[in-house]
């Protein structure tokens, strides 16, 4: 017997239109992020649903409220935090910006200390401080390892996540269900990286789009 899982990101929010950290915070779907859910629900529209998982925050339930307008059959809509986005701590809230030019000027202050770089000036400065920035921000975001300042690593997002998966499979095993997950970017890559047998590298080079879905089956 092959059970399926159908795996989606909410879609884009106001928070991400706007480059700004997410995690936790509750961003509303914007006009785009609608018409993403929809598409999906399109997609899934011909599927089997017994049973679907959402977490506590307003774009992961309204994106599976678009979904499961399809779905008579789905019996139960179950709430799991253990597969809610990465928390980003003190960043929560601040645009990525501000987040490039404060890592920027810090770590051009550390090296004008050091004498480093005593002779950037105008145009080469503001260049310099945007690259050290941006090469920051790239270590928070794609980093498996790092976690911001009081918030998760995607190390310990995959810990979560895969404890996640353990449950779910034995809860498909046992009740032969076809379930959806109404899920984040963050929490994808470790669901990805288990059911598409990928590399901790592989995993953080994925980008999960807000407007389709990924299937997966598990046989009994």
């Amino acid at each position: 017997m092959k059970l399926k899982i159908y795996l989606f990101r909410h879609g884009q929010t106001y928070y991400n239109k706007k480059h700004i950290f997410t995690g936790w915070k509750d961003s509303k779907l914007t006009a785009k992020g609608v018409k993403d859910a929809k598409k999906v629900a399109q997609k899934l529209k011909k599927m089997h649903i017994d049973i679907a998982y959402r977490s506590h925050l307003s774009r992961s339930k309204d994106t599976l409220k678009h979904v499961l307008k399809f779905h008579p059959e789905c019996k139960e809509i179950i709430e799991d935090d253990r597969m809610i986005e990465r928390s980003y701590g003190k960043l929560q809230g601040k645009s990525h910006k501000s987040f490039i030019e404060k890592e920027g000027k810090d770590s051009y202050q550390t090296l004008l200390h050091w004498h480093k770089i005593d002779h950037l000036e105008g145009k080469e400065k503001k260049e310099f401080i945007k690259k050290m920035g941006e090469a920051e921000l790239k270590i928070v975001r794609r980093s498996y390892n790092v976690a911001p300042p009081g918030g998760e690593s995607v190390k310990m997002v995959e810990k979560r996540v895969n404890s996640f998966i353990k449950d779910l499979l034995k809860k498909m095993k046992k009740e032969k269900i076809n379930v959806a997950i109404s899920a984040h970017g963050n929490s994808m890559r470790p669901f990805r990286k288990y059911f598409e047998k990928l590399s901790k590298e592989q995993m953080m080079e994925l980008e999960n789009p807000w407007d389709d879905y990924f299937e997966y089956t598990v046989n009994v």
